[in-house]
């Protein structure tokens, strides 16, 4: 098994993910506000994607998630494509970031700068994102193990088959969804890793209840689970959400915050917080308590980003 995570944590000590691919693509003139959110942008504008995979490879990040948050056969056909043009979407989305990688890295060498490692990670939501109901936030869904497996498989194996670096498990809501995809993993796709990221309702607890310290001690001995942390949820729980996951497992933790705006989901529309504090202010704290790799998720930008890698950068000049 492959753990791109553990090596590039043991070259870089902390590791700055990306941030939100929907804002971005907003900026662009790409509307998200439907069913299938960023992954819109797979239909009807693709080199849009590998822009915003660009703007954060240029702000500091040194992985990317790949545009399949929400796209998956399932969705897709819901919406009317084949099962071909299903499938041919979810490969392009990683083709699209490795393309973005590619091109960075070639510009990065033709300005003379000192090359690094940059990590693709397959994005793979839970099944609330498929209901595009914002069941992601509650958890409120029930599948059996073989449900949950079948739903997640096909994009798993498209993932895999494209080339992605490893898994990113990201916006759990559910135990049970958690459990389900890493025992697919487990059986079926066991040359990968994984970092497992939950949606939590407080520091405490995720969105359908279940301990946060249960759920990451339940998994802090899957070897091929390479992180563990939470995503998608206010900058004010990321703190007390490190030293609950802290407190039962060593694996690295990995925190990736909204920016503080509020999510209405029934419009899928958000609204401004002007007093959310910044990701410079915020970082240094969260290393300390033992965030190992940190990015953005909703409505964070590459600023965001950029502020993400400059504090990594400084902690670690501070080490020395």
């Amino acid at each position: 098994m492959s753990d791109p995570i553990k090596q590039e944590l043991a070259k870089q000590g902390v590791l700055a993910l990306d941030g939100a691919m929907a804002t971005e693509l907003e900026k662009l003139g790409v509307a998200t506000n439907n069913e299938l959110w960023s992954a819109t942008a797979l239909i009807n504008a693709p080199e849009k994607i590998k822009q915003v995979h660009l703007k954060y490879f240029a702000a500091g990040a040194t992985i990317a998630i790949t545009d399949t948050y929400q796209a998956n056969v399932t969705a897709f056909k819901r919406a009317g494509f084949s099962l071909a043009q299903s499938q041919k979407m979810i490969l392009t989305a990683v083709e699209l970031a490795k393309a973005a990688r590619e091109e960075f890295l070639a510009q990065t060498a033709l300005e003379g700068k000192a090359m690094q490692q940059l990590l693709l990670a397959g994005s793979v939501g839970p099944y609330g994102a498929y209901l595009a109901d914002g069941s992601e936030y509650t958890g409120a869904y029930k599948l059996t193990q073989k449900a949950f497996q079948d739903f997640h498989r096909s994009r798993m194996q498209l993932l895999a088959d494209a080339g992605v670096d490893l898994f990113a498990f990201e916006t759990l809501p559910q135990f049970e969804e958690a459990k389900a995809l890493v025992a697919l993993l487990h059986t079926e796709f066991s040359r990968y890793s994984a970092w497992l990221s939950f949606s939590i309702k407080d520091a405490t607890h995720l969105c359908d209840g279940t301990s946060l310290a249960q759920a990451a001690a339940f998994f802090a001995k899957e070897p091929q689970i390479s992180a563990i942390g939470v995503n998608c949820t206010t900058m004010t729980k990321i703190a007390d959400a490190i030293k609950t996951i802290a407190q039962v497992t060593t694996k690295p933790i990995i925190v990736y915050p909204n920016n503080g705006d509020l999510y209405e989901p029934q419009t899928k529309t958000w609204v401004t917080n002007p007093q959310a504090a910044t990701f410079s202010e915020l970082v240094p704290t969260w290393i300390d308590a033992g965030a190992k790799i940190i990015g953005g998720c909703c409505r964070t930008t590459p600023a965001d980003i950029r502020q993400i890698a400059a504090a990594i950068q400084a902690t670690k000049l501070t080490e020395k």
